[in-house]
């Protein structure tokens, strides 16, 4: 048996720092070579650039260098190998294509390449990736989003015929979903959504917040993936009988 670790919704420099470093010192713990570390898009916050800075101070910042370094040093800490688009790290390339056309085939405004994702050993999935056995990774945008923990990642679940994993919606949650007659031809289908490493305290968009900080495992026997939401309560979360905190 192995295990993916499942991150989302980090959007660096809006990311939870204690909380990152806590996940990471957990999967330097218990990492081996056969498991796997996978983020499911809005690594990086890409807000200087987004529709909403502009015409405002934000555009100004001058801060897109520091917080793709700050990603970077984020992606190691966490031992990333996989990631995958989202709408927030999509931002690069709609303000390129929008504003300033002629930049666009420019390598160095690729997002793997701003990343430096080779030199990183990480593999980006522009369109999401089966994860594990008949389990998708995906953003969680791509299709309509629920007020209800885990409802967003099963309604893509019923509308792939795949169990899938997400983010986006900033919520931490499982929901099967079970057909089957007469007790007979049983088939349950999972949607996880995997929480968030933001810091809401650094985040002044939002005044109310349904969100719930946490990351997510699969545990994966063969064919058998076995999904574990793993919440942050309190400055602290438990992974296999172990509680850390800070």
């Amino acid at each position: 048996m192995h295990r993916i670790f499942m991150i989302s919704d980090l959007q660096v420099p809006y990311h939870d720092e204690a909380a990152v470093a806590g996940v990471a010192q957990m999967i330097a713990d218990i990492k081996t070579e056969d498991d796997t570390v996978v983020t499911v898009g809005d690594e990086q916050d890409f807000q200087t650039i987004s529709k909403w800075a502009q015409g405002t101070e934000l555009e100004f910042e001058r801060s897109i260098g520091d917080d793709r370094d700050a990603t970077r040093q984020v992606f190691r800490d966490l031992q990333i190998e996989h990631t995958i688009r989202s709408n927030h790290t999509d931002r690069l390339f709609q303000q390129i294509s929008r504003r300033m056309p002629g930049l666009l085939g420019l390598p160095e405004l690729e997002l793997e390449n701003f990343w430096g994702l080779d030199e990183l050993g990480i593999t980006h999935h522009p369109k999401g990736f089966e994860v594990a056995p008949n389990w998708l990774a995906l953003h969680g945008d791509e299709s309509g989003t629920s007020q209800n923990a885990g409802s967003t990642a099963s309604g893509l679940s019923k509308k792939t015929g795949m169990n899938v994993v997400c983010g986006h919606t900033h919520r931490l949650g499982l929901v099967p979903y079970t057909t089957g007659i007469y007790g007979g031809h049983m088939n349950t289908m999972y949607g996880l959504e995997a929480g968030n490493l933001m810091d809401p305290l650094k985040v002044s968009y939002a005044k109310t917040f349904n969100w719930q900080q946490g990351f997510s495992i699969l545990y994966v026997d063969g064919d058998n993936v076995y999904p574990v939401a793993v919440p942050i309560v309190n400055r602290s979360f438990v992974v296999e009988g172990d509680l850390y905190s800070w």
